[in-house]
């Protein structure tokens, strides 16, 4: 391979050997620096394995077979494991002779205790593969207990991100990993992130490394016809905010710094021109059938868009990354008192889903200043008419398009309707300012009166 000081030589040959006459005078003219740029001004798209269709589970037991795979732990939760999409997955790996033992003790919103509980099944099980079957806490469960599985002398705190824990890279080579999501919001079968409840803070973190995506993700729209209807509307949210805040972070070559060695750059790397393709197909595909796909459940047409457009979603923020709404949404679900979510058991738990949406009107009047044009696409996207609309007015136009979304959608009126008063936006703050790994995916930059200010707005919404 041609060296990289072999290449510059090259470049600022061809540049002092071109034409110099005014007509061809820009030509050639490169400047090339030996010194990692302050911003970064290159962005990846890495991505799982996506395979999609009705009834495709049933290739799972072949797949690995393919992978060679001699024992596979699965994992899912209690209420999972008796339905048809477990089911689809056990028949398919007995069918095909593979060895197995199911994990059915995942919790949903996982903590770092349920982590450790989970990895701890795994080291004793000495598993060669891994396949997870369910929602978002399910598959990021499941990267987890892979990851510490791979690297047993790890300490917990040693890949959940700064400044929580020390983000380390991951190094450590994962065994293969397949992904069957039951809900369509997350993403999390595409992305390498692994979200989890800090119990000691209250509030969420993460383990976000490239490493961690799944092998494959296969994608059943079969799945969703068990979703009750508060889980399609909740997950359905989580697309929605996924989408908005990938399509509007900083642009990749805003985002800094750079890394000095392309193994390091960051799974979340800003807006750029191939994840707003994703954030375009999923706005535009939740215009048409979020509200079919919630409030009619045997719409296999919606739901099956549904369903891809939360792996699209995936797509993107497994790329350009989240900011606002999930920064806020951590701390809203991590000090949760007593709000009980229907379709989601007895225990007092605010959805993730719901949990972002909560503060997307107030986020997106803030971050409008930064793109308006880009808010006003969004909004149109949306199936709102912006033709001749101002620049100046994109924020609150954005904003309104979400809350007639919400008022569709019965969303809750605001985080008091959570159980929140204005006495609990400091601790609000105060666990959302850890949560710097997205805080800086931003387009603007933001102070704690900033995000004081948004949560004090999304008390009351409508």
């Amino acid at each position: 391979m041609v060296s990289r000081q072999r290449v510059f030589n090259l470049l600022r040959t061809m540049n002092s050997l071109s034409c110099q006459c005014p007509a061809h005078g820009c030509r050639g003219n490169i400047q090339v620096s030996n010194a990692t740029p302050v911003k970064d001004y290159a962005f990846e798209i890495k991505n799982s394995t996506v395979r999609y269709g009705l009834g495709v589970t049933r290739e799972v037991g072949l797949d690995l077979v393919n992978f060679n795979a001699k024992n596979v732990c699965v994992m899912t939760d209690t209420n999972l494991m008796t339905l048809r999409p477990v089911q689809s997955v056990l028949d398919s790996l007995t069918k095909n002779g593979i060895k197995y033992e199911v994990y059915n003790k995942v919790r949903v919103e996982p903590t770092d205790s349920s982590f450790k509980e989970a990895t701890e099944f795994a080291k004793r099980g000495k598993f060669d593969s891994f396949v997870a079957v369910g929602g978002g806490s399910v598959m990021d469960t499941c990267k987890a207990a892979n990851l510490y599985y791979c690297d047993p002398d790890a300490d917990f705190l040693d890949y959940v991100n700064a400044p929580v824990g020390r983000g380390k890279p991951v190094t450590v080579q994962l065994k293969p990993m397949i992904a069957i999501p039951t809900t369509s919001g997350t993403g999390s079968e595409t992305t390498g992130a692994s979200i989890f409840d800090y119990e000691e803070l209250k509030a969420k973190t993460g383990i976000s490394h490239s490493a961690l995506r799944p092998l494959l993700a296969i994608i059943d729209p079969l799945h969703t016809m068990t979703m009750p209807e508060k889980v399609s509307n909740y997950s359905g949210f989580d697309v929605f905010c996924h989408a908005l805040e990938s399509f509007t972070a900083i642009p990749y070559n805003e985002r800094s710094p750079a890394p000095p060695n392309p193994a390091l750059r960051p799974a979340y790397q800003g807006s750029n021109p191939i994840s707003d393709v994703w954030a375009r197909f999923c706005l535009q595909t939740i215009q048409k059938y979020f509200a079919r796909s919630v409030y009619n459940a045997d719409d296999i047409e919606a739901r099956s868009s549904m369903h891809l457009a939360g792996t699209m979603a995936g797509v993107g923020i497994g790329n350009a990354g989240v900011h606002l709404c999930h920064s806020l949404a951590y701390p809203i679900a991590g000090n949760v008192k007593t709000f009980v979510a229907q379709d989601y058991g007895d225990e007092p738990l605010v959805p993730h889903g719901l949990s972002v949406v909560m503060t997307a009107p107030a986020v997106f009047r803030f971050t409008a200043a930064s793109d308006p044009d880009k808010h006003l696409e969004a909004a149109g996207l949306l199936g709102t008419d912006t033709t001749g609309k101002k620049q100046a007015d994109a924020g609150a136009i954005l904003a309104d398009t979400i809350i007639k979304y919400m008022d569709t959608m019965n969303i809750e009126n605001g985080l008091q309707k959570l159980g929140y008063a204005h006495e609990d936006i400091p601790d609000l703050v105060k666990g959302a300012l850890p949560q710097q790994r997205l805080l800086k995916m931003t387009p603007l930059p933001q102070t704690e009166e900033d995000l004081s200010k948004m949560l004090e707005d999304s008390l009351v919404i409508y």
